[in-house]
C-alpha cells in the first residue's frame, strides 16, 4: 500500500484517539493530516487541503444524517477522494442505506474486528463497498432470507398454479384496489365479471380442502395467499397503470 493522506471525523474523543492508533500501528502508510469533531471543521479542512481518504463517522453531534451529507456532498464534489464509513449505528440498516446511496466506498461497524489494514488496503485499491465482518454477517443473513422467500414463492405459484394474472390480480387486491381499478390496469385483459370468476378460482385454488363453512372475501383470500408465500408484503409495488 502507498503513502496516502487521510481525515478523520470524529466527535468522540476516546473513540477518535482509538482509530489515530490504529492507524499509528497497523497502517503506518496513512498520514492522517487533520481531524474534525463537526461538519464545519471537516469542510475547513478540506479547503485547505485534499485528503485521499476520509474515515467518516455517521453519528456527528447526535445526528445521524450530518454525516450521511458530509459523505454525498464530498463524493459530488470530490469523486476520487474515498469515503469510508466508520460508525457505531450498528443496528440502524436505512442509515447504511442511505451512505451507500450518497456515494461511500464501504461500511466499518465499530464492532468485531473494527477497522483492520485489510479494510483499508481494499478501499485504496479501489474495491467498492468494503465491508467488515459485522455488517457482512447481517448482510449475508438479509440476503438467505430473501432467497428462501422467493424459493418458497416459486414453489407456491407452481404448487396451487397460479399464473401471471392471478399473481397481479392478487398483488393489487393486497394493496387495496377495487376490481374496477385493476381491470383499468395496463395489460390487464379483463373486465370485472371476468376477475370475479377469477377470485372464486382463486378460491377454489388456495383453500383445497374447503372454506370451513365461511365465505372467503378478497381480505381473506388474500391474507392465505401471503401465508402461502404467492405474495411478498416486503415487496409490494403496483404496476404501472
Amino acid at each position: 500500500m502507498e503513502h496516502f493522506k487521510v481525515i478523520i471525523v470524529e466527535d468522540v474523543p476516546l473513540e477518535l484517539k482509538g482509530t489515530e492508533g490504529i492507524f499509528k500501528t497497523d497502517i503506518p502508510e496513512a498520514e492522517i493530516i487533520g481531524t474534525a469533531a463537526s461538519e464545519p471543521e471537516y469542510w475547513k479542512l478540506m479547503r485547505n487541503q485534499r485528503p485521499d481518504l476520509v474515515l467518516l463517522d455517521l453519528g456527528l453531534g447526535g445526528s445521524t444524517t450530518v454525516g450521511v451529507e458530509i459523505c454525498r456532498h464530498t463524493k459530488e464534489q470530490h469523486p476520487d477522494v474515498k469515503v469510508l464509513i466508520f460508525t457505531g449505528e450498528i443496528l440502524n440498516e436505512k442509515l447504511w442505506v442511505d451512505v451507500l446511496d450518497a456515494g461511500c466506498d464501504g461500511i466499518i461497524l465499530k464492532s468485531g474486528e473494527l477497522l483492520t489494514r485489510g479494510d483499508v488496503a481494499s478501499c485504496m485499491d479501489g474495491k467498492k463497498l468494503v465491508f467488515n465482518q459485522p455488517i457482512l454477517e447481517k448482510i449475508v443473513a438479509r440476503f438467505k432470507r430473501s432467497v428462501n422467500k422467493e424459493i418458497v414463492r416459486q414453489e407456491a405459484i407452481v404448487d396451487y398454479e397460479i399464473d401471471e394474472y392471478d399473481e397481479r390480480f392478487l398483488r393489487h387486491l393486497a394493496l387495496g384496489y377495487t376490481k374496477e381499478q385493476i381491470a383499468s390496469l395496463r395489460g390487464m385483459p379483463f373486465g370485472v365479471k371476468s376477475l370475479e370468476k377469477r377470485q372464486n378460482e382463486l378460491v377454489q385454488k388456495l383453500f383445497p380442502d374447503g372454506t370451513g363453512g365461511y365465505g372467503v372475501n378478497a381480505t381473506r383470500l388474500v391474507v392465505k395467499a401471503i401465508e402461502v408465500g404467492i405474495i411478498d408484503v416486503d415487496n409490494l409495488r403496483p404496476d404501472d397503470e
